[in-house]
């Protein structure tokens, strides 16, 4: 046995030795536990622990244990009513100014945290997540669309010097006052061709010509259904960058949408990253308008009075903007969280698409000397009591977070400052890669999901696999004496690796995931049963014990390598072309045929060189 290498031992001792090591988290089990996060306004420091300890404390119910972050706490609990409880006396206590959710916190000691051994995440079929229903207003797309077709249309006039025309808004679309028949041609062919998806009609009453621009109810839900599906693509992109697989996203009706986050670790940050829909938008300051006269309702037609954000130094002022924007947040490509090389203060470094840097290019170009300001839009869910019933509504959020004198020309990169800190500048940066919703959607229905399809099912896919590998080891013992029970080490050496890699790669097992371990466990085998018959065989044909075994893992190799190829090709097309579920099962699947491999042949012939080690003549074998 001396001939077979040592280096290949020691593979085996440290794989199975760190597998062993990223395998044990998932014996520790989970807390209940609600987690704190501050939205705009609030902050996470230690008074806004001791205001929730305190209002734990009131209510009587005493914390597992409490964990304090830059950007959270959570507090764990040893039952999950008090947990719930306690969800709802830290809501009232600290207000709309912070999000605080249920979730779960794995007890992996420190140690193995970090070293980046963290417990395998489950399913919502085993272990429950976050399900969201989301709904999109339809009277928000609606005004959306008017107000894009009023600025439209104003646009439209201002580029063909149009002059003695008058824009009005109106309930059924948007209404042109002309002075003279050739104004409101003219008014009509500058629509026309400057502005889409509008029907124009003419009238004439009180000596005054007037037109009439409206979207037709079917471009309307046109334009309904493609925020919608706008609002998806952007969802998955936000869930995407937390890092949750395999997750639910559908269209349900209309104008709703359910997300399913299963095994999710950070529930407070789902609820928040999906629900606010923040941008920026560039706008030019007004340098003519009188600022007195504006604060008194007397703004310029083209112009809307703003505040600026309060700083420590500095409080909140008003500042008149132009309306027209320069470039906005659906127009960046990319946004990077990155302090200010002049200031070190919390800034994102933007990059603009082609249509907004050539926009950005015109307007500083012309621009130089003159103020730009950066506007932060968030819309941001608020919950309301209405008659002794929670109400769920949108609050928009406008203030201006940086106001500067253009120096130079540029276009589509360049800096926005202004931002609280460098944790609020992150999460922007998060949002605007992931992109702003077309429309605000509202949480409307938030709840926690417990298993799907019952404890008892649960029960019955764990004993699934401990019963499927105790029938293989008692099989194996039997049939192949020593040799089998060398198999069975190396099978459970097998299911050992194989929990260590899925832990390590973050994988959300689910029941066919289960399914996909038992499968595993059963084909393992084969290779050691291949082997172990060739062995057989050659000691029938008279050869040598050391030879014999030499002779049955080379000659088997060839065919356990094509079946085991055959069923990860088949693995490979489950998950290219599956979806959900089947793709968890797909990569279980293919795992835990690489890992068989390893531990079929690698691991059993180490344990067999073990075992004989001693020996230097071998007379038989137990097989």
């Amino acid at each position: 046995m001396s001939q077979y290498p040592r280096w290949k031992m020691l593979l085996v001792a440290v794989v199975t030795s760190l597998s062993l090591l990223y395998a044990v988290p998932n014996l520790f089990g989970e807390d209940p536990a609600v987690q704190i996060s501050a939205l705009r306004g609030g902050a996470i420091n230690e008074v806004t622990q001791k205001d929730a300890e305190k209002a734990l404390t009131l209510a009587k119910i005493t914390p597992a244990g409490v964990e304090r972050s830059d950007v959270v706490i959570l507090m764990r609990f040893a039952a999950s009513e008090d947990q719930l409880r306690g969800q709802e006396e830290i809501k009232q206590r600290l207000g709309d100014n912070y999000s605080v959710a249920l979730n779960t916190a794995p007890r992996t000691p420190d140690w193995l945290r970090a070293i980046g051994a963290n417990p395998m995440r489950k399913g919502l079929d085993l272990r429950g997540g976050v399900h969201f229903l989301m709904e999109m207003r339809e009277a928000d797309v609606r005004k959306q669309q008017q107000d894009r077709f009023f600025e439209d249309v104003r646009s439209a006039l201002r580029d063909k010097l149009v002059r003695d025309a008058r824009v009005i808004r109106d309930p059924a679309g948007v209404l042109i006052e002309a002075k003279t028949e050739a104004a409101r041609d003219a008014a009509s062919f500058a629509i026309s061709s400057l502005v889409s998806d509008l029907t124009v009609t003419s009238e004439t009453r009180d000596g005054l010509y007037f037109l009439r621009a409206i979207a037709t109810e079917a471009v309307i839900k046109a334009k309904i259904q493609q925020a919608l599906e706008t609002n998806l693509t952007t969802l998955r992109n936000r869930i995407n960058s937390l890092g949750v697989a395999e997750p639910i996203i559908q269209q349900q009706g209309i104008n709703r949408v359910v997300v399913q986050l299963p095994g999710i670790q950070d529930s407070a940050q789902a609820k928040k990253q999906l629900a606010t829909n923040a941008t920026l938008e560039y706008r030019a300051v007004d340098e003519s308008a009188d600022l007195s006269a504006a604060q008194e309702g007397r703004v310029p037609p083209d112009s809307r009075l703003y505040m600026t954000r309060a700083t420590d130094n500095e409080p909140a002022r008003a500042v008149v903007l132009k309306k027209r924007v320069i470039a906005a947040g659906d127009q960046l490509i990319d946004a990077v969280s990155q302090p200010d090389p002049q200031s070190g203060s919390a800034a994102v470094s933007v990059t603009l698409d082609a249509t907004g840097a050539q926009r950005m290019l015109e307007f500083t170009r012309d621009s130089v000397g003159k103020g730009m300001a950066v506007v932060f839009i968030e819309d941001r869910p608020t919950t309301q009591i209405v008659d002794g019933k929670s109400v769920q509504t949108t609050k928009r959020v406008e203030e201006v977070i940086s106001v500067a004198t253009i120096r130079g020309v540029f276009s589509n990169r360049f800096q926005t400052t202004g931002l609280d800190s460098q944790a609020e500048a992150a999460e922007l940066a998060q949002s605007l890669r992931a992109g702003s919703l077309a429309a605000p959607m509202t949480i409307v229905e938030e709840r926690t999901v417990g298993p799907s399809l019952g404890k008892e099912n649960i029960d019955r896919g764990f004993r699934a696999v401990l019963f499927g590998f105790l029938f293989v080891m008692i099989f194996m013992c039997i049939y192949y004496r020593l040799f089998g029970l060398i198999g069975a080490l190396a099978q459970l050496a097998n299911v050992v690796v194989l929990l260590a890699i899925l832990s390590l790669i973050d994988v959300t097992l689910t029941l066919p995931g289960i399914a996909g371990i038992v499968l595993t466990v059963g084909m393992a085998i084969d290779a050691n049963v291949l082997i172990y018959e060739r062995i057989r065989e050659e000691l029938r044909n008279g050869m040598s014990p050391l030879a014999a075994i030499n002779a049955g893992f080379d000659k088997a190799f060839a065919t356990i390598a094509d079946s085991n190829l055959t069923n990860l090709i088949s693995g490979i097309v489950l998950f290219s072309f599956g979806t959900g579920p089947i793709k968890g099962f797909a990569i279980v699947l293919c795992i835990g045929i690489l890992t068989s491999m390893f531990t079929s042949i690698m691991g059993t012939r180490t344990l067999i060189a073990l075992v004989y080690s001693g020996k230097q003549r071998i007379k038989s074998l137990l097989i």
